[in-house]
């Protein structure tokens, strides 16, 4: 029976795109008789403490010797002397969402020192696993082997197709993202502004807690913008309270900075739910055929003219609405990617 070690950054209970995607594989490896053992460290990570990287020296050397140990990349590149450590004795894998050198600088933080940081890391590694083809011009800059590095893009569930608004007014757009400093909403606010004479609900799902700047300045934005009315925040949420918002959705709408993949995008294509979003990471690929639009990212003029056709017309939102469900027969399922990952922790350890 094959076996892994998966080293979550935090509780694999989270909504985050990365903490999904690794329960999911974790799940769909089980379901192909991997034995899989879930390591959860503490939760500080990427910014872990002395402690935490005490904690986390533990949780490795307590791993047996020779044995496959996945960690995710939020804590892989933030411990380079914890991973050295165990090199020669394990079988390190990085699964990488987004490298960290990546989110500094879209954050604002110290490129430099995290890129030295996540590069002494990645030394260690005998492969690298990535979520997303955007991911990979990111890693260039570290110079691994192509042979070390695969790409695993996450799967969706299958779902029934989405009812919508019913009448179309107000017309419901919905927004599935962490309010973070990368994810776009208060441009998709701002331009949504700019919109004009249009009947619209927003929905903002997703934690209002992970990143609380970000969080007042949406709060303060909308009260700035005049649309107390018309956009709700609603937290995280997930089940069937995630499941009615996507159902009674006319259009998914993501003004993201940055994705490796696009997990909420390809969610709504699943439910046959037109995408207006910003061209990240397999975004412009997962909308080919016709079943929505991608504008640039921080182009608010363009994300505006794209928000006003669809709004505006019924005929164009039937359109996309048709290319979305030719799209969602097409999408990958968790058990497909599962297959795929086992195939690529293989290839990366025996090939």
């Amino acid at each position: 029976m094959p076996s892994l070690s998966l080293v979550a950054p935090g509780s694999l209970d989270q909504h985050t795109g990365g903490y999904v995607y690794d329960r999911r594989m974790a799940d769909g490896l089980r379901g192909l008789g991997w034995d899989v053992q879930v390591i959860e460290l503490a939760g500080e990570f990427p910014n872990p403490s002395a402690n935490a990287l005490d904690e986390a020296a533990r949780a490795l050397a307590g791993v047996a010797s020779g044995r496959l140990v996945v960690i995710d990349s939020l804590a892989f590149g933030a411990m380079p002397d914890v991973v050295a450590c165990e090199a020669s004795r394990l079988c390190l894998v990085a699964l990488v969402h987004l490298p960290l050198s990546a989110a500094a600088l879209l954050e604002g933080g110290d490129e430099v020192s995290v890129t030295a940081m996540e590069g002494r890391a990645l030394q260690s590694a005998k492969g690298v696993i990535v979520t997303g083809r955007a991911a990979l011009p990111l890693l260039e800059r570290y110079r691994l082997p192509a042979e070390r590095v695969i790409v695993v893009e996450p799967g969706t569930d299958r779902a029934p197709i989405a009812r919508g608004s019913h009448t179309g007014e107000p017309l419901e757009l919905l927004c599935v993202a962490t309010l973070n400093s990368i994810k776009g909403h208060e441009q998709l606010l701002e331009a949504l502004t700019d919109v004009g004479p249009s009947d619209w609900r927003l929905t903002c799902v997703g934690s209002l807690t992970r990143d609380l700047e970000t969080a007042a300045r949406v709060r303060d934005a909308i009260v700035r913008l005049n649309l107390q009315d018309r956009v709700t925040l609603t937290g995280e949420l997930t089940g069937d309270a995630l499941e009615e918002h996507f159902n009674r959705a006319d259009v998914f709408v993501l003004a993201s900075r940055q994705e490796t993949f696009g997990m909420a995008v390809a969610e709504a294509l699943a439910r046959g739910i037109p995408v207006i979003a910003t061209a990240t990471g397999s975004v412009e690929a997962l909308l080919a055929d016709d079943a929505g639009l991608v504008v640039h990212v921080g182009d608010r003029q363009a994300l505006a003219s794209a928000l006003r056709r669809v709004l505006g017309s019924s005929l164009i939102r039937a359109q996309l609405a048709a290319g979305a469900s030719r799209t969602r027969t097409r999408l990958r399922t968790w058990d497909q990617a599962a297959t795929e990952l086992a195939r690529g922790l293989e290839a990366l350890v025996y090939g």
